[in-house]
This record gives C-alpha cells, structure tokens and sequence, in this order.
C-alpha cells in the first residue's frame, strides 16, 4: 500500500507557506481568525506575515455519536449552526440525540470563549476582511459556521485559507466564502492528519500562549487609531467603572466620529463578556456608535440571585456609570442610550426615568421593562422594545409595560426567536433594529 505523501512538517511550516499565498493582502484592513486548536499555529504564522491582528474563531464540530470524528454539523458563536443533512440522514441520528450532542458543544463553546480570550474582547471583524485560517479542511461543516459566523458579524470579505483539503473542497463550500485558499488537494485525501509530519493534538494552553503573543503584537485600542472623524480619537480599552462605593470591570469602545455612546444593562447577572451583547455592540461600531459593557454587580453580589431582581440597585448602578462616561474625553458631549436585557431592561428604563437622565434613547432585547412598574410613565427617552416572536410569556409583560409608557416607544417581534434570539439572523435583526433607533434618535439628541 502507497504511503499517503507529507506535504508539511508542522502547522507553522503550513502557515508560512500559506501566508505566500496570501501577500496580496498585505496592507489591507485585515483580520486573521484561526480555528482552534490545531488552525492556531498555521494562523499565527499567516498573522505574522500579513502583519494583523490574530484571533479565533470559536466554532464545534457536531460528532455523529458512533464515529465523533465524523461531523454530522456544527455550531458557531452568536447561535450560528450548520447541519450536514446527508450525514444525519446516513447517520439516523434522532432530533433528540442531536439536541444533546449540541447542548453539550455549545457548553463547550461558551467556556472556550472564556478560556481563550479572558478579559480580552473579540477582534473587531465588522467592514474588515477576514482571513479563516485552519490546518486543513475535512467535511467542511466547521469552516462552513466559521465563515456564516463572521459574516454575522459584519466582515465586509470573508477569505477561507487551509493548506490541505479534499479535492472536491471547492464545491462544499462554494458560496460561503469570498475567496478560497488551498496549498494542496491530493487525490488521497482521507484525513488532515495524514499530510503532516508532527500533527501532535494542541491543549487549551496551547491556544493561549498563541493569542498571548499575539495581544502584544497588536495591543487593545490599537486598532482604528488614526482613522479620520470629529477631530475626537477613539478609545477602545478595558476600563474600571466608578458607581458609588464600588468599582466594576467594563470595556469602553467608542469609534472615531461616534455619534454617541450606548451603555449596556445586562441582565440575569451575565456581565460585559455576554457573546450576545458583544455580538450587538460590534454592530453599533459599524454604525459609528461607541458602547459602555460593564458589570452592574460585583463578583460577590452576582452570587446573591436576589441582586439580579434588585432593579432599584441596577438603576442606580447604571445612574452612576453614565456620570462616569460623560467625564470620559472620549464620551464628553457625545449622546447616551441605553441597552438592556431581561432585568437590565427594567434598570435601564428605570434609570432614563430620572429627571436628570439626558438619556438620548433606549432599546430593550428580551427585556422585563414590567419589572420598572409605577417609573415606565415618567421615561420620556425613546424608547424600542424587541421581544422574540415565539417567547410568549415575555411578549405579553412587554406589552403591558408599552401601554405604560407615555414616551415616543415602538414594540417589534422577530417572528420565531425565542428568548436569547438564539435563532439563525435573530440576532442580526435585533443589531440592525437596535442600530437604527439609535442613530435615528441619537442624532437629533442634544445633551
């Protein structure tokens, strides 16, 4: 029998040589996301050679159970999920089984995110190319939910670049990227691994140490310095939030020639890493809107649930984070909103209530505005609520708060998201509804 042809001795030798294939892109508005963990060497090294900033790109495979190597699917950050249905219906994998497996992988998910990044945000992929880097392509369902979740995000052009693939790798993904890159299609093709010399497995330290050393290639706030706009710099940094005897964590992001800046309420006891908030706030960038993540609790007060409840406590937090922004030079004079989910709504609302609010408008995703009760007739801030069309209970609540509500306000259904608009575009619709009460309001506001 013929042994299978090493075309690479390691993952950084792969990079490098497809960072040759991809010197045109040198000097262009270029992001790099690796699939971890074995796409971070190769796109390290692609990182590197283009001179840009590296990040992952947090994508599962959805094992078939009896052969896990096979995919029958997988799933993407912000609710991104592909199934291969020639596989499951080979496979007769019941909907049970497969709701599992996916439960399970977007556990996995959600910890990696942490894990890899930390305190770190997402690189911003919103009007940039991103270049998809991984060590090679197999069923193509993984760089399938890469490249639909960065197009979720706003990449302007999605570039898909691995050093070995199946030579029918093409038409599986045709569509799905701008530009497909491969270094070699053998005819041979049975496994990634076959065509390197070291394919040892990696570790999540692994992972780590890559986007260590490349946070200090390319440091927080680096990014869009420079970029012409009101004559005001951009900030966009990690910050520490002054709220009355407390301080909390928080990233403050505003773009050059913002229009205004929005404060995130979150809700549930989630806090400024929440992917979905994340998600919404790198589309209000891309509408030139800055945004204020940050925690309205304490790590200690977030283990009390009743906190999570305590919408005076949430209000006044909110209140005081907002005094705090507007002393920022990078926030002064510039308009405030607010954006709030679940009980983050009712603080928000409760908070644009007070008579010295200034609050230009407020948006509500999911939220329990019900929860600010006898303060929704005093809110003169416009205000939007989203509420998924199939998450019924909170449909109704949303509903007898807007009959409250004496302020300029409009309620809007995404038919069939349920409560974390977990759904395919849910998401994507509630940024671009979010994005455009904003700027509509924040525009005409005078503060």
């Amino acid at each position: 029998m013929k042994e299978p042809t090493v075309l690479f001795a390691n993952r950084t030798e792969a990079g490098r040589q497809l960072a040759a294939r991809l010197e045109h892109l040198k000097g262009q508005d270029v992001v790099v996301l690796g699939l971890p963990r074995g796409g971070l060497p190769v796109a390290e090294a692609v990182a590197e050679a283009l001179e840009a900033p590296l990040d992952v790109c947090l994508v599962r495979k959805l094992g078939v159970p009896s052969r896990p190597e096979l995919g029958m699917g997988a799933i993407g950050e912000d609710g991104v999920r592909v199934l291969g249905q020639e596989v499951l219906r080979a496979a007769r994998v019941q909907p049970e089984v497969l709701a599992r497996i996916e439960e399970r992988e977007r556990h996995e998910l959600e910890r990696r995110a942490v894990r890899y990044r930390g305190e770190r945000p997402p690189v911003a992929v919103a009007g940039r190319t991103v270049v998809i880097v991984d060590d090679g392509v197999a069923t193509g369902s993984t760089a399938r939910a890469a490249c639909r979740t960065v197009r979720a995000r706003g990449a302007a052009r999605v570039v898909l670049a691995v050093p070995v693939a199946p030579p029918d790798w093409t038409e599986r993904l045709a569509g799905e990227a701008d530009e497909l890159v491969c270094l070699a299609t053998p005819v041979d093709f049975f496994a990634v691994g076959q065509f390197y010399a070291d394919f040892a497995q990696l570790d999540d330290e692994d992972v780590v140490a890559v986007l260590r050393r490349a946070a200090g290639r390319f440091p927080a706030g680096r990014e869009g310095a420079g970029r012409e706009g009101n004559g005001r710099e951009g900030v966009d940094r990690e910050v520490e939030v002054v709220a009355g005897a407390v301080r909390l964590g928080g990233h403050l992001a505003v773009p050059p020639g913002a229009t205004g800046v929005v404060v995130f309420a979150h809700g549930s006891g989630s806090g400024r890493h929440s992917p979905r908030n994340r998600f919404v706030a790198e589309g209000l960038h891309q509408g030139g809107l800055g945004t204020l993540l940050f925690d309205l609790l304490t790590e200690d007060e977030a283990r009390d649930r009743a906190h999570v409840f305590d919408i005076a406590l949430l209000a006044g937090r909110l209140a005081d984070a907002t005094s705090w922004l507007r002393a920022q030079p990078a926030a002064e004079g510039l308009a405030v909103g607010y954006f709030g989910a679940s009980t983050g709504a009712a603080a928000a609302l409760w908070a644009a209530a007070e008579p010295d609010a200034r609050v230009a408008a407020v948006v509500s995703r999911g939220g329990r505005p019900d929860l600010a009760g006898p303060r929704l007739p005093a809110v003169t801030a416009p205000t939007l609520l989203i509420v998924g069309g199939a998450d019924l209970m909170v449909l109704g609540l949303n509903r007898q708060a807007q009959s409250r509500l004496h302020c300029e306000n409009r309620l809007v259904t995404v038919p069939g998201a349920t409560h974390l608009f977990e759904e395919p575009g849910a998401l994507e619709r509630v940024t671009e509804l979010a994005r455009d009460w904003f700027t509509d309001h924040m525009a005409a506001a005078h503060v």
